[in-house]
């Protein structure tokens, strides 16, 4: 699959990006298996996918949040499940967000933990119904950024950026030719963020100067 522009790629480093993909029926999705294959590939970003690696839900906490440390940019790839994420994703969440690594008093270091400040979350998320579903008047009655909150406020918790969720409607009913475009989309705005990590990390002359 091929973009019509092609889009620069940041700086080749480590990898940066962590995309935390929760789909408990992925070889059945279309439209999740299209968006991973235009990301999958880059250099700079991990593809952690949970329902792979923990189906028993027996979740390597260490592991996890030793992943989440490597890491600057946070991705929760998902499809919209009862207006939040698929169980297994909240188990993690519940598990790794814990209070003394992603937030609250580290007893250890007897300090407030700092281990996630300065890293961003990004939702990527799939649904269903159409974008017109998610207003007043819509069978879902609100916009879906207010069923979001939760991740939003979780990242301020952990001293989180958060950045705009990037949404896939209708994904069900979406030709191919379009969700390609809207997967090409995805790549490029992963690119971007990466671009504006880059960006925002400073450079040794900086330091030498401080």
């Amino acid at each position: 699959m091929q973009t019509s522009s092609p889009v620069a790629e940041p700086h080749a480093t480590a990898s940066r990006a962590l995309i935390v993909y929760a789909h408990p029926l992925h070889h059945h999705s279309y439209g999740n298996h299209e968006l991973l294959a235009a990301v999958r590939g880059l250099e700079q970003v991990t593809v952690h996918d949970l329902y792979e690696e923990y189906p028993d839900f027996h979740i390597n906490v260490a592991r996890e949040q030793a992943l989440l440390l490597s890491h600057d940019l946070i991705i929760f790839q998902f499809p919209l499940y009862w207006y939040s994420a698929p169980a297994l994703l909240k188990e993690w969440q519940d598990r790794v967000f814990d209070s003394g690594f992603a937030y609250g008093q580290n007893e250890q270091q007897e300090q407030q933990s700092q281990a996630l400040a300065g890293k961003a979350l990004w939702l990527v998320i799939t649904a269903g119904g159409p974008v017109n579903s998610f207003r007043a008047q819509g069978i879902n009655r609100r916009p879906l950024s207010e069923y979001l909150r939760p991740f939003e406020q979780s990242a301020g918790l952990c001293d989180m950026g958060y950045l705009e969720p990037f949404a896939v409607y209708r994904i069900r009913k979406l030709s191919k030719p379009y969700l390609q475009e809207r997967a090409e989309e995805y790549r490029a705005a992963l690119l971007q963020h990466l671009r504006d990590l880059d960006a925002s990390r400073p450079h040794p002359q900086e330091n030498a100067n401080a």
